[in-house]
């Protein structure tokens, strides 16, 4: 007589109760199948570096097309082991449901993230984005979190912040993806990689503003042309999609009155990842064509026009005053 399989099993003379033989092929089943899905991962995830390396969003959508099959073939070789019978499948799946929409919440919100992420393509790995107060490129997005190579900000708003540029900090910042769902995500890449950035030039009002303004043209037009040819087509596109009707690429100026000087701010369309290295370009141009012009960059002074009239009294004790007579 040949014993069940599914009796409880014994080990070394001792029932083991609740483990059956059924229950321990399973086991090996499903860890042999983790086992092997692993190694198919690795083998997709080197082939889609070797061979879609030069092409960073094709290498993207190919790893996340691989971390799905992956993630939905596990799932169902689990259901396929451990639920023979329909009825347990429900009730399991509902049980398991529940557990995990009161437990999890953070991480079921997460994987949500994740899917509306990849479905509306907020964003892919290399683009620049703003998340969670965090600015940075991305460089890695999974199931539960988005891993970002963290840039300088201006406001220098974020814990420990040290560099107010558009340039690497070198610290790695991961966020959840259930973010999305309470802040807004910046995306200064995903359809028009080109920035509006501004540089404020305040001078006194004896300069020649006229002179001055063309300076500043000038040299805006000289460090920006390649950016706006680049972004014409890019600019079409967007009216076409959006009905947008976006400015004009060229730098201009715009004039500001205040009580101490005239402030001239220069506009003009750069990539976000050239950014500062032309500001650096423009400020410096702009300086040496003032000094040429003999111009001058404006700032707070006071005028002392007059001192008021000094008075003063001096006051001596009684015994002072009779050793002085």
């Amino acid at each position: 007589m040949h014993r069940a399989v599914n009796e409880d099993l014994h080990l070394f003379g001792v029932r083991m109760l609740g483990i059956s033989e059924l229950t321990l092929i399973k086991v090996l089943l499903t860890v042999g199948a983790i086992f092997a899905l692993l190694l198919v991962r690795w083998l997709l995830g080197l082939m889609s570096r070797r061979f879609t390396k030069p092409h960073k969003r094709r290498s993207f959508w190919v790893r996340q097309l691989a971390n799905l099959v992956s993630a939905a073939l596990l799932m169902f070789i689990i259901v396929a082991i451990w639920f023979d019978d329909p009825a347990k499948l429900a009730t399991g799946l509902g049980l398991v449901s529940a557990g995990l929409a009161f437990a999890l919440q953070k991480v079921v919100t997460s994987i949500a993230g994740y899917f509306v992420i990849i479905r509306n393509r907020v964003f892919v790995v290399g683009e620049r984005i703003t998340m969670f107060n965090v600015r940075g490129d991305v460089i890695a997005l999974g199931f539960l979190k988005t891993t970002l190579m963290e840039m300088g900000d201006p406001l220098r708003t974020a814990p420990g912040m040290w560099v107010a540029g558009r340039q690497y900090t070198g610290r790695i910042v991961t966020i959840t993806n259930d973010k999305i769902f309470e802040e807004p995500v910046y995306n200064a890449t995903r359809e028009f990689p080109f920035i509006w950035d501004e540089m404020v030039v305040p001078i006194t009002y004896a300069t020649d503003r006229a002179r001055a303004e063309q300076i500043l043209l000038t040299a805006g037009e000289r460090h920006t042309a390649i950016y706006q040819q680049q972004a014409q087509s890019h600019r079409a596109l967007m009216n076409d999609k959006y009905h947008l009707d976006l400015e004009t690429l060229s730098p201009r100026v715009f004039l500001r009155i205040t009580d101490n000087w005239l402030e001239l701010s220069l506009r003009f369309i750069v990539e976000d990842h050239q950014s500062r290295d032309v500001r650096d370009a423009i400020a410096r141009e702009i300086l040496a064509e003032f000094d040429k012009a003999g111009f001058g960059i404006a700032s707070a002074t006071v005028d002392i026009v007059a001192f008021p009239p000094l008075r003063g009294s001096v006051h001596m004790g009684a015994a002072e005053d009779r050793v002085r007579r």
